[in-house]
């Protein structure tokens, strides 16, 4: 199949992983969102699209929520050209009344930042949370105290056993996250009914999207599950995590250990954004990140 060429789009779909993937490979990305998973999971939502102009790689958000905007373009440097088209074509051919890259990485902003034609802005709310994969296995010192604490209470009522995510657990993840969704109510909160249908998708996808996962079982019974993948040559991203809310130091228990067991080879844990909601960013803010993979806004002056 040919790929399309701008200002032809094309709607991400599974066949395109390859192609799309080999491309952000290349860039050695930072951020959580330029992951071809990323992409595919939640491209009903967002309504992503891609095209190639030139040498890069252009995606749009189009239809879907926060309207139509664009992701950088991802290829070789220096990228102007690739934004000045990109950002134009949205406002004088789509009449995006807002034309907008969105979560642009600091790589970018330093190509752009001494340019005049463009209005720059931090989105502190999609900072990635990025740790030393070392602290979150250890959990050494006080300020992990309550970790080790949570996991070792759960140790001691429970026998607990973490497995690598294999196709015989998929179903009783799929009933998990349904539990969850239950009962946090996911039909009466949009974000959360969005975030439950890419669950469902990198589940369903999961030996196609060629992802890593891990599972915690609670009396062989499963508690808990997390899906990641390699994000650059030293970074691993996890996107999904996933815990029976009932039971308190699961979460803490099948973090450390898909840390310890699967990403041995990595420095860092990209564990993504907080998305601005109060008790995710304590919670992200408890493990003490090492550093955050900043993203920014781009528009025309």
């Amino acid at each position: 199949m040919q790929n399309p060429q701008f200002p032809d789009f094309k709607p991400i779909g599974l066949e395109d992983r390859e192609f799309i993937d080999g491309l952000l490979s290349a860039d050695n990305p930072t951020i959580s969102e330029m992951t071809f998973t990323n992409l595919f999971i939640w491209r009903r939502h967002y309504a992503f699209q891609w095209s190639i102009y030139k040498d890069w790689l252009f995606i749009i958000s189009g239809q879907g929520q926060g309207g139509v905007y664009a992701f950088e373009p991802i290829g070789s440097s220096p990228r102007k050209e690739a934004v000045f088209t990109l950002l134009t074509w949205l406002r004088d051919t789509m009449q995006v009344e807002d034309a907008r890259i969105e979560r642009a990485d600091q790589k970018l902003i330093s190509e752009l930042s001494d340019l005049p034609d463009f209005s720059i802005e931090p989105l502190r709310d999609h900072f990635d949370y990025v740790y030393r994969r070392e602290d979150l296995v250890q959990l050494a010192g006080n300020k992990y105290r309550s970790k080790r604490n949570h996991i070792n209470q759960l140790l001691r009522f429970h026998a607990c056993v973490y497995e690598p995510l294999q196709g015989r657990h998929i179903d009783d993840c799929l009933e998990l996250q349904e539990k969850w969704c239950q009962m946090r109510r996911c039909e009466d909160d949009l974000s959360l009914l969005s975030e439950h249908e890419a669950i469902v998708e990198i589940l369903t996808h999961f030996d196609a999207l060629q992802v890593q996962g891990g599972v915690g079982l609670v009396g062989g019974k499963l508690g808990a599950f997390t899906i990641g993948e390699q994000l650059n040559s030293d970074t691993a991203v996890i996107h999904i995590e996933k815990a029976d809310p009932e039971m308190s130091g699961l979460y803490s228990f099948i973090n450390q250990q898909f840390c310890e067991n699967v990403w041995q080879h990595v420095t860092y844990i990209n564990r993504e954004q907080d998305l601005g909601i109060p008790g995710l960013r304590e919670a992200k803010l408890s493990y003490y990140p090492d550093h955050f993979s900043e993203k920014f806004r781009i528009r025309l002056k």
